[in-house]
Formats: structure tokens, sequence, C-alpha cells
């Protein structure tokens, strides 16, 4: 079958290379001269395999009012006249029912698990440089209060197969000796021992040229699609800069993207892009200063990572930015904020970025044949867990594709 994949993140990038690798002729498309250009471009680095719970969940809208009302908000929100926005944002609110939250979680933790299985079998297949750490992570709380109430979730992942420690403030720097920096407004931590971490561009990069050296796949990229073209319930064309691209099938895996083409042909899908921020700190070969273990701020809800020779630092939600420029003052905000919680860190050679994270509003992201016709397929809405997501969604889509066994229930999933 020949598969036409448009979008050369992370996600598309994995569903393109499991595709050839399942045998099929495989036309990787995209507006950018190299992946991972958008989205995946310096994202926050963690492997969060064992912790997926969706930002959707039922201490988020107690939060809201004083998130709007502080200028160190994490989220922010800038309503538009948009109906898009208030419908997602409707359904966001429905899907932080406590209910709905569990259910998410546990059909989220069967394709996170999926997705680690599936990168481990990747790298005993292909040798892939990415900066690839299996260094744990930790979740620490400045508040004892929601560290108690975390307590309740690690029971309740560790019944779907998560192993995690409840630490007190001494057994976490004891684990990580940079957070000692907290002092006394560190109040413990969630320790996760089998989580990792990696660049996620370096990872889309060497697997995109991987792609390249096989006989099946062709990548045509610096090429924009301007549409599909329907004829009945086929899709039999790939409008693109360069030409009309012929296929059997297409996939999208286009993040924001996506509905600007589903559009014209009548599926309307609940993405809607949460924009988040990052900076890239250097460190020295002898630095003792970053933490080594990938570590996330729960209340300031900023997550570090060891990439390599440098520090990902990734933060923010910002609702109703439509573009990825980089805010001055949120990035002014991000460094003081990070200075609080590790002082010694030296960020006066940090690199800024912006990016928009393609979210559904319960935290799942959409894979499966779209209705708008039947060889059209989707692969999007994994939200700020691209990376750790991308090789399960990509072996789940496959398999749909291929008419193989599934790895797991694709309901949840479904567009």
């Amino acid at each position: 079958m020949r598969v036409c994949v448009i979008g050369a993140g992370v996600v598309g990038v994995t569903s393109a290379y499991f595709l050839a690798r399942q045998g099929h002729e495989v036309v990787l498309v995209d507006s950018q001269p190299r992946p991972a250009e958008v989205s995946s471009y310096a994202n926050g680095g963690q492997l969060s395999y064992s912790y997926v719970a969706p930002l959707a969940g039922p201490g988020v809208l107690p939060s809201v009012p004083g998130w709007l009302l502080r200028q160190d908000s994490p989220l922010r929100f800038r309503p538009r006249l948009d109906p898009h926005q208030w419908r997602w944002c409707l359904q966001f609110a429905l899907a932080c029912r406590a209910s709905v939250a569990k259910a998410s979680t546990a059909q989220m933790l069967t394709l996170s698990y999926l997705s680690r299985d599936v990168m481990h079998s990747l790298l005993e297949q292909e040798d892939l440089a990415f900066g690839h750490l299996k260094n744990g992570k930790l979740i620490a709380y400045r508040s004892a209060e929601l560290l108690d109430k975390a307590r309740a979730l690690v029971a309740y992942q560790a019944a779907h197969g998560a192993d995690q420690q409840v630490l007190d403030a001494a057994q976490t720097v004891a684990r990580e000796p940079a957070l000692a920096g907290m002092g006394a407004s560190l109040a413990g931590a969630i320790y996760t021992p089998s989580e990792e971490a990696g660049d996620c561009r370096q990872f889309t990069e060497a697997l995109f040229d991987r792609l390249q050296t096989l006989g099946n796949v062709q990548c045509a990229m610096s090429n924009p699609v301007s549409g599909l073209q329907r004829e009945g319930r086929r899709i039999v064309a790939v409008n693109t800069r360069d030409g009309d691209i012929g296929a059997d099938a297409v996939v999208l895996a286009t993040g924001i993207g996506t509905r600007a083409l589903l559009n014209p042909l009548g599926h309307d899908v609940p993405l809607y892009p949460l924009k988040g921020y990052s900076l890239t700190v250097p460190l020295a070969d002898d630095d003792n200063v970053a933490p080594r273990i990938s570590v996330t701020d729960y209340e300031r809800r900023i997550v570090y990572a060891r990439v390599g020779r440098v520090l990902r630092i990734a933060a923010m939600v910002d609702i109703g930015s439509n573009n990825a420029d980089i805010d001055p003052a949120r990035i002014g905000l991000l460094k003081r904020q990070v200075r609080e919680a590790f002082p010694q860190l030296d960020l006066s050679q940090a690199i800024p970025w912006a990016g928009l994270r393609p979210a559904t509003p319960t935290g799942k992201p959409l894979i499966g044949r779209s209705p708008a016709a039947d060889n059209l397929w989707l692969n999007v809405g994994q939200g700020a867990l691209g990376f750790t997501l991308a090789c399960g969604s990509a072996a789940l889509l496959t398999a749909q594709m291929g008419g193989l066994e599934l790895p797991l229930d694709p309901a949840p999933f479904r567009p």
C-alpha cells in the first residue's frame, strides 16, 4: 500500500518509520526543510511513561480563578471571539470530572506503556543518538497537602503497573541533591525510577535519517500541503506546492494544522493549541548544579530534564495564543522561577523557545480512521506528551491500517 504521511514532527516520522517497516511504500511530506522544526523542536525532553494523568483533572477547575489572577501563573487564558476555543474549553471543563479523569489516566497508561516497550524495541534495532537517559523522575511538591493527595494517584497508578515511591523532603534531597536549593519550601516528592529522558528533536532527526536509507520511503520536505482531494469516500490526492501526490492511504500527523485540512471535508476535531515555553541551558561537563534526575516542580508546572550537555526546562500553558512567538515576559517569569528552585544554575546562556502543543480536551490523542474518508487516518493530539506517546501511537496506527493484531484497545483514541 502506498501511504502519504503528512507531518514530520516526532509523531509523523515515527508513523512513517513503522509503516515503512511493515512493508508499505511511504511518502513523508512536510512544509519545513528538516524534521522536528515546529512543536517537536525544543520540548521538555521527558519520556514520562508512568505519569500521563491529563491536564484536565478534578483539582484543575478550582485552581483556575487563582491562576488567572496571578502574574506568576503557570496558566494564562486569552479569551477570543472564537467558538472553537469556547467549545474546547467547555469540553475541557467536562473532562475535569473525577470519573472522566480517572478513566482517561488508565487509558493513557495503556498507550504510554506500549510506547515505552516499542521505544525500547526500536533502540535495540536502531542506533539512534539523542541523549537518551534512564534516570528516573521526581515530581517535587511544595505543599504537604498536595503531596498527600498525590499518594492516592500513586496507589491508583500502581494498580495499572506503575512503580512509584512517596518521599519526604530529606529523602528527596538525598535522591537529588540539586533540589536542596528549594530549602524549606520542599515538602517531598513522588519518585518513579523507570522514567527516561532524551532530546525529541535529535531522536526525530536520527529516525528521519534512518528513514531516508530505506528503499520504500520518499521524503518530500519544504513542500507545504494545501489540501486533500476527495472523490466519493476516498482521498485520491494530496495537493502540495510541488504537485499532487497520489496514495492508497493518507495519514495526518499535522498537529494544530490538522483542523485546516479536515474542515473542508466536514470533519472538525477537538484540537486546540496550548502554547508552552522552554529554556535550553548549556552545562559544563562537571556540572553538579543542575538535577541529574528529571524533575517536575508540581506547583510551578515546570519540568527539568538533563539531555546530553544541556538542561531542558519547559513550562507554562497559554490558552488563546495561536502563534509560537516568544513572549519576553513569560520567559522572564520562567527564569525567575527557575532561579528560586536552583539558585546556582547559570541562565545567562539559556536559549528560549516557544511551541504550540496540539491538545484535546481529555488529553487523549486521536488515532485511527477519520470519518471524512475511508482511507484517511489521524495520529494527532498528543499534546505535551508527543515524545512520550509517539512510538506507541505509531504502532497502534500501523496495526489498524494494516489489519494486524491490535496492541491495545483503540476505542478510547478513536477520532
